[in-house]
């Protein structure tokens, strides 16, 4: 069938039919975490959302650059642009740590926790203390182009003047930029070296005492946080690319000061699809660590927090972030962690059943055969509007009944064709694992499964000769023993199948 995609475009705000600069290859930066504390649950979701996003343009046959960057310097505490301490900066001298100890801690931790959730690593990971030189250029380059200027070793970008001759600060973000030009020039008693409040640093004057600093043709001193990204993003996959994404929280001024700075130096939009995923909510409420409202991926697996019943797998939450489109607000309960665990393990269950399927019937269409085809092409038809993995997912569980049904015999194999029984297949296959990056968590891989299949068929036959010899007594004890590791057999009249409670 034919995949015709389209993404919702925040430059625009509304969706579009994605075509991207070169056929058949796509580049994608992705904003990476500020590597000082570990990951919270809301950066996970943003990755995950991203991670969904990358599958499904491989899967459509993209060849995907994907960069996904790594801050480890420029980025002040309060998210400020000057005046602040560099959040690094800041941690390594709380914990008597080298600044690059801080970063590789918490790179390390941020990695490790990609993996648990099984989201593939990017093409290129860049970190900014790697790319000075280009960061350098880039602040010069935008200097000659007139829209920067120095004040005592620091370098601004000139907000204003660039708003005024071009119609492109603010678009991304909705910035009134007729309430940037009418600040009064009081407002600038606070901004110690600005000219206006709305300009930002693009690169920062060091303090004596400041442990990160490079030498510059403007003093000795360290990159700004936003100037980062257009660099990175620019070196790996050129001046105008095909996707940029990050958090809903990054828009502004973050995205919107990328957009200005590429224009800045190159004259150039750096990207022309922008994404953005929405933020995690928790109860309702925007989690907050002083309103006891928060929970760590950790405690989150654990269950070791007031705000859960129990403990949740990885996958499960990874199948509870498929529920809500990327764009939409995700509203962490324990309620809903429950239902999400339940229709997880329908899904795999039912996927399971599906795979050990025989097709024995007469290879004619029927109706049936109409209607299983239909939902499969509304599975792709849900992906394709702006990777819409919740309506995806509806449609998935729409042909559950249709794949126990033939797994039961309630439903016949003589109306559909073999042709059906294989795509039905491999969408479920593809979608739970290629598509959504899901893993069957019962016994730890494909290999691992592979031998638990074994071992329960063995099990099931000595129960079934041990039935057949009427020896109760072990064929009690068999279903006592999988009845207390929740795994439940099943008769059926194709044998005996089992499956994790």
């Amino acid at each position: 069938m034919e995949h015709t995609l389209n993404v919702y475009n925040s430059l625009k705000r509304q969706k579009e039919v994605f075509n991207p600069i070169n056929e058949g290859h796509i580049g994608m930066y992705v904003c990476g975490p500020t590597v000082y504390s570990d990951v919270h649950l809301g950066n996970c979701r943003t990755f995950v959302s991203f991670d969904i996003i990358y599958r499904y343009l491989m899967y459509l046959g993209y060849r995907v650059r994907y960069v996904r960057n790594i801050t480890d310097v420029g980025h002040l505490v309060g998210d400020v642009d000057t005046g602040g301490e560099d959040k690094i900066a800041e941690k390594a001298r709380l914990e008597q740590l080298e600044p690059m100890e801080v970063v590789q801690k918490y790179m390390n931790g941020f990695h490790d926790m990609m993996k648990v959730f099984n989201t593939l690593p990017p093409s290129i990971e860049p970190r900014a203390t790697g790319h000075i030189i280009e960061q350098i250029e880039m602040v010069q380059s935008i200097i000659d182009n007139g829209y920067a200027y120095v004040k005592n070793g620091s370098v601004y970008f000139d907000t204003i003047k660039f708003a005024k001759e071009n119609d492109v600060y603010g678009k991304l973000s909705g910035r009134i930029i007729e309430d940037l030009i009418s600040e009064s020039r009081d407002d600038l008693k606070n901004q110690d070296e600005k000219n206006h409040p709305a300009d930002f640093a693009i690169w920062i004057k060091a303090s004596p005492t400041h442990l990160m600093r490079w030498n510059s043709p403007w003093s000795v001193g360290f990159p700004g946080w936003h100037l980062e990204c257009s660099a990175m993003s620019t070196k790996y996959l050129g001046k105008t690319f095909d996707i940029h994404g990050g958090g809903n929280d990054l828009k502004f001024p973050h995205h919107e000061n990328e957009v200005a700075q590429n224009h800045g130096a190159c004259g150039c939009a750096p990207a022309n699809y922008w994404l953005h995923t929405n933020m995690l909510l928790m109860n309702g409420r925007k989690m907050s660590k002083s309103e006891d409202n928060s929970i760590t991926p950790q405690e989150l697996f654990t269950g070791e927090s007031s705000h859960i019943s129990k403990g949740y797998s990885p996958m499960m939450i990874r199948f509870f972030m498929l529920q809500s489109h990327y764009r939409s607000t995700l509203d962490l309960t324990d309620e809903a962690l429950q239902a999400a665990e339940k229709g997880y393990k329908r899904l795999m269950e039912a996927n399971k059943s599906l795979q050990a399927l025989a097709y024995n019937g007469k290879d004619t269409e029927g109706a049936l055969d109409k209607e299983i085809n239909q939902l499969i092409d509304l599975v792709y038809t849900e992906m394709n509007d702006d990777f819409n993995t919740p309506k995806a997912l509806a449609r998935l569980f729409e042909l559950v009944p249709k794949a126990n049904g033939l797994k039961d015999g309630h439903l016949s194999f003589d109306e559909i064709t073999s042709y059906t029984l294989d795509r039905l297949k491999s969408t479920f296959q593809v979608f739970i694992y290629d598509i959504f990056g899901l893993q069957d968590e019962d016994f730890g891989g494909e290999e691992g499964n592979e031998a638990v299949d074994g071992l329960m068929k063995l099990i099931i036959d000595i129960r079934q000769s041990a039935r057949a010899n009427k020896d109760w007594g072990t064929s009690d004890k068999i279903r006592d023993t999988l009845n207390a590791l929740e795994i439940k057999l099943k008769d059926g009249k194709d044998g005996t199948s089992w499956s994790k409670n």
